[in-house]
């Protein structure tokens, strides 16, 4: 009877089992190879590829903030209200979603950097900063601008909730004077424009600001008033610090107010003092600038009834012109256009709203 062997997993008994080959820098060395050592880079190209990875990094992140200050803005606006279904609930949602977003975004972003690469080191920080150069566009034209004011205001809370109210009231006033009206007020003002500008210069004041007060004031029409106002600003009674101040900065001992420009450096000077006085408030230095040092001055009625800010003090000052602040930004918003547009934008027309709120009412920043 045949036996059929099967050798096939059979081994002669004198045939050793082939080594395993050894891998790894031990084994180079046994082999007489020497070790491979990690690539050293030069100084000089160490600080080229560390600039690109700066700049890269730097863009998306500028990229980053700005499509979620946008993003949130809108969201802002469009969901506004407090209804838990119809505002809260989709907002919150609405953020879920942007981090998810934002996350697959840079999981894209980094699969498609690894491709660039086998390309050209260069074409990751390129294509980032042109990234943020679009964004950045995006957001400082049309209403990427007012949806960043909407993220402002989210942001702001109250205090942003209340100078956008009163923002809009400047607005409102500028829209009631009318281009025609305002036009005038800047033809008169022409005479004058060098003496405020040194002014504004010399206390390191918004000269569109100045414009406004003078505007409010006299019409750039100085006289002596009935309530002892003089000159272009129509000065009153000044605190003797702010004499001083004014006197040095003109380099004379004694002042003029029938002067043009020894008044507008007073008022400057006044300003400046009320600004410092009511912790840069706009509001705030506009009514003390216009209520004086008299009976202890703006800062007497608000220990008296204790407020702290424009719109508490409001229902206390009674006689006073609390719309003192309102008439002199309107008319600063027009110094403010003319001099960036060179013309008066009528607030109806068109998208003049946009553009008049994206340039910003002088030293309040409500432009972009």
């Amino acid at each position: 009877m045949d036996k059929t062997i099967n050798i096939s997993n059979s081994k002669p008994d004198n045939v050793k089992p082939k080594p395993r080959r050894r891998r790894g820098p031990a084994a180079r060395i046994s082999r007489g190879e020497s070790p491979k050592r990690p690539k050293k880079y030069q100084p000089g190209e160490f600080k080229r590829k560390l600039l690109l990875i700066g700049i890269e990094t730097l863009s998306l992140s500028i990229t980053a903030v700005l499509v979620i200050m946008v993003l949130l803005g809108y969201s802002a606006n469009r969901f506004s209200g407090t209804s838990f279904f119809g505002s809260l609930l989709p907002f919150a949602i609405g953020v879920l979603a942007l981090i998810l977003v934002t996350f697959i975004f840079f999981i894209g972003w980094w699969k498609l950097r690894k491709w660039l690469q086998l390309h050209s080191e260069l074409l990751t920080p390129i294509l980032s900063l042109l990234f943020t150069l679009l964004i950045t566009w995006l957001v400082i034209h049309g209403e990427f601008s007012l949806a960043y004011g909407n993220f402002r205001t989210l942001v702001g809370g109250k205090e942003e909730a209340g100078r956008m109210t009163i923002a809009h009231q400047v607005y409102a006033a500028y829209r009631r004077h009318g281009p025609a009206q305002l036009q005038k007020m800047v033809n008169r003002a022409q005479e004058y424009q060098q003496t405020i500008k040194d002014a504004a210069v010399a206390f390191d004041v918004d000269v569109n600001l100045l414009q406004g007060i003078a505007a409010t004031e006299s019409s750039f029409i100085p006289r002596d008033s009935s309530d002892g106002g003089r000159g272009l600003f129509q000065i009153t009674q000044v605190p003797k610090t702010v004499v001083a101040q004014a006197l040095k900065r003109l380099g004379t001992e004694k002042v003029s107010l029938e002067n043009p420009r020894h008044n507008a450096f007073i008022a400057a000077a006044t300003f400046k003092h009320y600004l410092a006085e009511m912790k840069d408030d706009l509001f705030l230095a506009l009514l003390a600038y216009n209520i004086g040092p008299a009976n202890g001055g703006l800062r007497f009625i608000m220990q008296q009834y204790g407020a702290s800010d424009f719109t508490t003090i409001q229902p206390y000052l009674q006689t006073l012109p609390r719309d003192y602040p309102i008439r002199v930004l309107s008319y600063s918003l027009a110094f403010r256009l003319w001099q960036k547009e060179g013309k008066l934008l009528a607030y109806e027309e068109g998208n003049n709203a946009i553009q008049i709120q994206r340039i910003g009412i002088p030293g309040l920043h409500t432009g972009s």
